[in-house]
């Protein structure tokens, strides 16, 4: 740090400890604390109308990974990798897995697509037909291989399935096949590998949604066994939903088992984390800061990037939103945990209010400066990053091929 961030760094921790607060404590959390970013996230990305390309984009899984180590390089704690097939399906894994490896990464959850197929008109495990079912079965039970072939403990599932018109289908019988389909993907996976299951309450079916909520996603979990657990993605729920209350909920359960964070404005508009909305990803965060001496499940939670960048640079995007993830946790280690419960032991609730408000008001960037210091990366991770020349140089480099998108 420069003398600049230096002093600010002194005032910050000089008021941290007034407080009562271990400074110490803190910025090891911090510097332990691990996000994922996704592959898709590097590659062009759109709207339902177009597909906006920018220059420079990765043209295959390795390339994704090279800008992946970019975002790592600069933040710190972001090593691994959510990869998505058959968007990154490679030839052979193990050459990805080490491609990975020799720029300091790690492959991390593995996403099926359960979506894009014609076969999936009618739904994915739900649809009524069984020659569809298996389609996606078999997919799951590909991607359970590829998990154990480049160690990763963690299968990532959303999907699509749902109803566009009532009549359409029983819904007992879709929660029927679509409990058949993951019970024989579960069965078949390892010990150490973890089923996390995505719910989201529209779209792109209007009528109904298989896995709609938590609720649902929850006792599909129960049904499945101990290795399932909820994905919670923050732009999947209705306007006004108190997100925060479910995180509590499934941490008291032990059934939290990710997240896919990003913001949005009113649907699922996977934009930046914290772009639109800060304050409730803090008091996010504050469930998960309380939790974690509370609960041994808590330090296993997959915290993940889910973000579609169409109009900003995608390496800066997701620079910008590790940024913002670190110092909201930093906000949420900052909570006086004692006043906080005497506040509400005595039922003052503005009292009890405004400790979480004076945590979430403090200005921790030089504190995540410092810790980033601490971890090798950069103290200004953007500015570092611009002044680097890496996007100038993928531009002139990666010529020719085709540009990896999600379409």
């Amino acid at each position: 740090m420069d003398e600049r961030q230096q002093r600010a760094y002194e005032a910050l921790t000089d008021a941290i400890s007034a407080r009562g607060i271990d400074v110490a404590a803190v910025e090891e959390r911090l510097r332990a604390q691990r996000v994922e970013t996704p592959s898709w996230g590097y590659g062009n990305s759109g709207t339902r109308f177009q597909v906006f390309t920018q220059p420079g984009v990765p043209r295959d899984p390795f390339e994704k990974f090279q800008d992946a180590a970019e975002v790592q390089r600069y933040t710190g704690i972001c090593p691994s990798v959510a990869i998505h097939i058959p968007w990154d399906r490679v030839e052979n894994f193990t050459d990805l897995k080490q491609y990975a490896e020799s720029l300091g990464m790690r492959i991390g959850a593995v996403n099926p697509n359960l979506f894009q197929e014609q076969e999936y008109k009618l739904g994915s495990v739900t649809n009524p037909d069984p020659a569809a079912r298996r389609i996606a079965t078999d997919h799951m039970l590909d991607c359970v291989r590829i998990a154990q072939e480049v160690d990763s403990t963690l299968l990532s599932l959303w999907f699509a399935d749902g109803t566009n018109y009532p009549g359409q289908d029983s819904f007992i019988e879709r929660r029927h096949r679509m409990l058949a389909c993951l019970g024989e993907v579960y069965d078949a996976m390892p010990r150490t590998m973890r089923m996390l299951v995505e719910y989201k309450f529209y779209e792109p079916a209007f009528y109904h949604t298989d896995l709609s909520d938590w609720g649902i996603s929850l006792l599909t979990c129960q049904k499945l066994g101990e290795q399932a657990q909820v994905l919670v993605d923050l732009g999947h729920h209705p306007q006004g939903t108190n997100v925060e209350h479910i995180v509590a909920i499934l941490l008291d359960e032990e059934r939290l088992g990710g997240f896919h964070f990003n913001n949005r404005k009113y649907g699922d508009d996977d934009l930046m984390v914290g772009s639109i909305n800060p304050f409730e990803l803090f008091l996010i965060y504050v469930e998960l800061a309380r939790a974690e001496g509370r609960h041994e499940q808590a330090n296993e939670i997959a915290y993940m990037i889910d973000q579609s960048h169409n109009v900003e640079p995608k390496i800066e995007a997701m620079i910008q939103s590790v940024m913002t993830l670190q110092e909201t946790y930093a906000k949420a280690l900052l909570v006086d945990w004692a006043a906080l419960e005497a506040a509400q032991q005595a039922g003052d609730v503005l009292a009890a209010h405004r400790v979480l408000t004076d945590a979430y008001a403090t200005d921790v960037r030089p504190l995540c400066a410092k810790a980033r210091e601490d971890l090798g990366t950069a103290t200004d991770p953007i500015g570092a990053f611009r002044q680097s020349g890496y996007l100038q140089r993928i531009a002139e480099t990666r010529q020719g091929g085709v540009q990896a998108g999600w379409t």
